[in-house]
């Protein structure tokens, strides 16, 4: 598991999503400053690293459920 996992493990997806949207509206906006603007993109790319690791892992259970029906 990535360390940086761990910083979001109370995160719902849902939750994940709503962040990096509200930083895309700010960054479309220039409603933040250079300095802002590099820990915002750090910071969104966790998310999304977050976000594809929540997806997989929900792809994963639902392959073992619809595998254990057949």
């Amino acid at each position: 598991m990535p360390s940086w996992l761990n910083i979001f493990c109370n995160m719902k997806y849902e939750e994940a999503i709503h962040r990096l949207e509200t930083i895309a509206r700010d960054m479309e906006n220039g409603e933040m400053g250079v300095d802002e603007l590099a820990d915002s993109i750090n910071e969104a790319k966790k998310l999304i690293g977050f976000c594809r690791t929540q997806l997989t892992s929900v792809d994963e259970k639902i392959e073992k459920i619809l595998s254990s029906l057949e």
